[in-house]
């Protein structure tokens, strides 16, 4: 484990200096993320600001939900740059050859090689969200709820990376650029919203198959209706684990199946 983090901090800090070198880029880059995430709030203001409830849920508390969803996206936005091109930029061009050579597991590797800094802009909005509606919601924050936010941001990153670590793997048995992500990256925005307002077999795919709920809206709902959800936010690290293991072993098995580019 000391290895390991050392050699992130090694891969976070040569990042670093790489995008800080041309400084502009990287603030372009800032501003160009943080101003999609404020779009689409702004969106979520004009459908839901003059409805103020959504069966049954509060417009405070649709802010709160959608604040809460931002903290583990913006983790997860920071190490997942290589999931998404890992099909076209590893497999079909051979990188992923070089990084078999070194002494350290692939994955890690491939998670840690780029980091997208600039994602941290949504936690920032996030945080500012939760502060602004906590107070109009009753909701004061202690030691306590601190650390199971804390928890809960990690365990949603952490799925948000098991899901999309499987989604890659299938890489290793299906060579193409595009990929299966796209379409499952957009059933993320889903799980902004509470899954009640959808139909039971979306409620069921962002639950147990899919389960970007658990990464969202399930531990801020356990924050705002504890007599409802609590159950779920027990259930969290249990899911989490179960898929953070499912995806090394897919991880895994994907390797055993590559044979390199040939000629």
């Amino acid at each position: 484990m000391r290895r390991h983090f050392s050699l992130f901090t090694q891969y976070a800090a040569q990042y670093a200096k790489v995008r800080l070198e041309y400084r502009w880029d990287f603030f372009i880059s800032v501003v160009t993320m943080t101003l999609a995430t404020v779009f689409g709030l702004a969106v979520v203001v004009l459908i839901f600001g003059r409805a103020r409830v959504l069966n049954d849920w509060t417009f405070p508390e649709l802010l709160f939900l959608y604040g809460f969803s931002l903290l583990p996206m913006s983790l997860f936005n920071v190490i997942s740059v290589n999931l998404y091109q890992f099909s076209d930029a590893y497999l079909i061009q051979g990188k992923f050859d070089r990084v078999l050579l070194r002494p350290i597991h692939s994955l890690f590797q491939i998670l840690f090689e780029q980091l997208r800094f600039e994602a941290l802009g949504d936690a920032v909005l996030g945080l500012a969200l939760l502060a602004a509606t906590a107070p109009q919601l009753g909701i004061h924050a202690n030691p306590a709820s601190i650390a199971f936010l804390l928890a809960s941001v990690v365990c949603g990153a952490l799925l948000y990376t098991a899901i999309f670590v499987m989604l890659a793997s299938v890489s290793f048995w299906f060579e193409d650029k595009v990929g299966v992500m796209p379409p499952v990256y957009n059933l993320i925005a889903f799980g902004r919203y509470p899954l009640d307002i959808y139909n039971g077999f979306i409620r069921v795919l962002l639950s147990w198959i899919v389960p970007f709920g658990f990464a969202t809206f399930y531990p801020a709902a356990a924050v705002l209706r504890a007599d409802r959800y609590r159950i779920y936010a027990w259930l969290l690290p249990l899911v989490t684990a179960a898929f953070c293991a499912s995806s090394v072993v897919v991880w895994n098995r994907g390797m055993r199946n590559y044979s390199s580019t040939g000629n």
